[in-house]
């Protein structure tokens, strides 16, 4: 039986604060690719309701030596105020969608969940982003993200509210990864010693996505979960389909394969949401890439729900 169709509320996280620059004297792009998803018309095709902008504070480059991060604080208050956001909209049952920005909004995301209660958390990535301020090169929180939320790290972001760990490990699946070439030169080794199930794209073709997904989905039914949100970060596919990312690897998911994965995740009455991250409009002058990527995410949403 399909699920039941929930309406779908866009809200825009234009942040770029969890990136280091580009090039010296240049900020991140990534703040401008909410306006560019929807002028590929994203929010039409889907037929979504506007949930606001959620502003972000001007970027600055340098790295905080107190924290070892850039843009740290700025981040910690703009994951609460992204909170309160995504929090309204999941709380009236409508199916949230995210457009970032950088990865470090999923601290917003996943604060608002730990707030409504126990959810849990797939994390569809091209990278573990498990680095602390001690392993990146970076100082950026795009590069931390998921160790941040699952409680590892400086109690500055993974303890906002007293409320850490926003997602626990256990209840989190890291899926599509590409980025260990070998374990024991890999930087953000906390990874390995954590209870967060990981899922190389490798291994996920060998197990076979269908597979993969119907375990996952199985693994959220039988926990405590009151249901389960979507992390995309666009760097997970295929780089010859989407440049337009800041950490480009060869190879990834062919659209193909996204739609698989995130068809069977959206199948789940689990599902609450999903954020999109890393798309940068700078890295897409003719916007090809954002027409593709939106075509292919409103075909997925499109034979799940009709």
């Amino acid at each position: 039986m399909p699920p039941v169709k929930k309406t779908i509320t866009i809200i825009e996280a234009p942040s770029n604060l969890g990136l280091m620059p580009p090039a010296p004297g240049k900020t991140p792009g990534v703040n401008y690719a909410p306006a560019a998803l929807k002028t590929a018309q994203l929010a039409s095709r889907l037929r979504a309701q506007d949930g606001g902008r959620v502003e972000a504070p001007i970027y600055n480059p340098q790295i905080e030596p107190e924290t070892g991060i850039r843009n740290a604080a700025a981040i910690r208050g703009y994951s609460t105020r992204l909170a309160e956001a995504v929090g309204r909209v999941v709380k009236t049952d409508r199916f949230v969608l995210v457009l970032g920005g950088d990865c470090s909004i999923l601290l917003g995301s996943a604060l608002a969940l730990r707030r409504l209660g126990r959810y849990g958390l797939v994390f569809i990535d091209g990278h573990t982003d498990f680095h602390t301020p001690q392993t990146t090169r970076s100082g950026g929180v795009a590069g931390m993200d998921l160790a941040l939320v699952t409680g590892n790290g400086p109690e500055l972001l993974t303890n906002i509210g007293g409320l850490k760990p926003y997602i626990r490990e256990t209840d989190t699946v890291l899926l599509g990864n590409r980025d260990i070439a070998d374990p024991r030169t890999y930087p953000a080794k906390h990874i390995f010693g954590s209870q967060v199930q990981m899922i190389p794209l490798d291994k996920l073709r060998a197990l076979g996505i269908d597979s993969v997904i119907q375990q996952m989905l199985q693994k959220f039914e039988i926990s405590a979960v009151s249901g389960f949100f979507i992390h995309l970060d666009v760097d997970v596919i295929d780089n010859a389909v989407m440049p337009a990312v800041d950490s480009p690897q060869p190879g990834g998911l062919s659209y193909i394969e996204l739609g698989r994965i995130l068809r069977g995740l959206l199948t789940s009455d689990l599902v609450v949401g999903m954020e999109i991250t890393i798309y940068d409009p700078d890295r897409d002058p003719d916007g090809s890439a954002a027409r593709d990527f939106v075509s292919a995410l409103v075909h997925i949403f499109s034979t799940v729900y009709e």
